[in-house]
């Protein structure tokens, strides 16, 4: 079994990459909103966008500019590599910057999860 996890670093892209990997025959998918330390970083600076009158929430980031982490399970191995190449097909090239990040992790002991088949 393996996990696939994926860091989209364009939100507004979610809803193609979620159509892509169903189309391999992935039915669940886990959606986290997600930053790195690079958008702390950049949050950080000084602000030309707060109001003079702030609240707590001008503080924080807007959804809209969080990226997501979306990863799911898979026992069928042939999946893999179909995944990978439907993500690149809506973000383009993971070697190139800011498309994400994808990751694949062995998986050894899963507990919660239903059986099913591509699962």
């Amino acid at each position: 079994m393996s996990m696939i996890l994926f860091v989209l670093h364009d939100g507004e892209k979610l809803q193609e990459v979620l159509n892509a990997w169903e189309e391999t025959g992935i039915s669940g998918v886990t959606i986290l909103f997600s930053t790195g330390i690079g958008r702390i970083r950049e949050s950080q600076a000084l602000r030309e966008d707060l109001p003079i009158m702030p609240s707590l929430e001008d503080f924080y980031p807007s959804p809209e500019s969080l990226g997501r982490t979306i990863f799911t399970i898979t026992g069928d191995e042939s999946l893999v590599e179909k995944i990978i190449r439907a993500t690149e097909s809506v973000v383009g090239d993971l070697h190139e910057p800011k498309r994400g990040i994808l990751v694949v992790l062995p998986t050894s002991v899963i507990h919660g999860m239903r059986k099913s088949t591509g699962r």
